[in-house]
């Protein structure tokens, strides 16, 4: 009996590791640690860090599909001095329409579902929420590189190039 079984796991292992391997959104998932937000302008080539040389911001990816990203440039100001306690519509009505817009210009915010294009090294994030109402519905394409214990996602807009570099927690 005791041969049986161990003949039967030998076979069993090899399959359990190649559907493992299968999966292509395998090396995604967990948490990650924004280290590096860059644009890059496609028609000089110029770099700027819009979330200056210090992002905060996580993005997440779970073995259900799912993932959200929130990605914050440190020391924005608060808006008009309200309490951190107000809620958060009372905060914005009462603020000035440019507190807000500075305000959400250092703030991406959304989540969804994403699928893995391995042919293409290509991540796709299926929008279902977000900041910007603009992105809703809306499928994010991103370029991927893993490299040691990071991962780098590269955004393709008509003017820039968003380079972001993601590290593992």
């Amino acid at each position: 009996m005791f041969w049986l079984l161990s003949a039967a796991l030998l076979l069993w292992f090899p399959l359990l590791g190649s559907l493992a391997a299968a999966d292509p959104r395998q090396p995604f998932y967990g948490v990650w640690r924004l280290v590096r937000y860059e644009l890059k302008d496609k028609a000089t080539g110029k770099v700027k860090l819009p979330y200056t040389d210090k992002p905060e911001g996580r993005i997440t990816y779970d073995q259900q599909g799912r993932m959200s990203a929130q990605l914050m440039r440190p020391g924005r100001k608060p808006l008009s001095g309200r309490i951190p306690q107000a809620g958060a519509a009372n905060i914005i009505e009462n603020a000035a329409a440019e507190e807000v817009r500075d305000a959400a210009i250092g703030f991406i915010a959304y989540y969804g579902t994403f699928d893995v294009l391995p042919g293409e090294r290509t991540v796709v994030h299926h929008v279902k929420a977000s900041l910007l109402p603009n992105w809703v519905g809306t499928d994010l394409r991103r370029q991927y590189e893993f490299k040691g214990h990071t991962l780098t996602l590269m955004a393709d807009t008509p003017a820039y190039v968003g380079i972001l570099v993601w590290e593992r927690e």
